[in-house]
């Protein structure tokens, strides 16, 4: 806390006097925008100081990406791969053997009829038997 205490004073000691237009400039309206979500970790111990996690979880579908735009096209890696790996990764945080969890999700899906019933499907919520 005391040195990100000390970047913001340097931070809003700085931002006006650097030209936003400059790469300078961009760098420091980035970081002020961001500000809350750079320190959040800070206020909710639950949370990382970084994603490391979440990036090494989709590291082997990052890698696998240029022959997915050699076989498909710009911007279908990105539209076919994401949510499936998303999913897949929230299911493995949430402490679930994927394949079980996706038999039992789209085996209930079809049953369920209201918002909350889907809600109960949700990688932290399903209870598996």
């Amino acid at each position: 806390m005391p040195v990100l205490n000390k970047l913001r004073n340097w931070l809003d000691d700085n931002l006006p006097k650097v030209p936003l237009q400059s790469l300078t400039g961009k760098a420091l309206h980035y970081l002020n925008n961001e500000w809350p979500e750079l320190i959040c970790y800070l206020q909710d111990g639950r949370l990382e100081i970084d994603n490391n996690l979440a990036e090494n979880a989709v590291r082997s579908s990052v890698r696998g990406r240029k022959n997915w735009l050699a076989l498909f096209g710009p911007g279908t890696w990105r539209e076919s791969n994401a949510n499936p790996d998303s999913l897949i990764e929230t299911v493995k945080a949430n402490g679930l053997e994927p394949y079980r969890y996706l038999r039992t999700a789209f085996t209930e899906l079809p049953q369920a009829e209201t918002i909350e019933a889907i809600e109960q499907l949700l990688p932290g919520m399903i209870k598996l038997e």
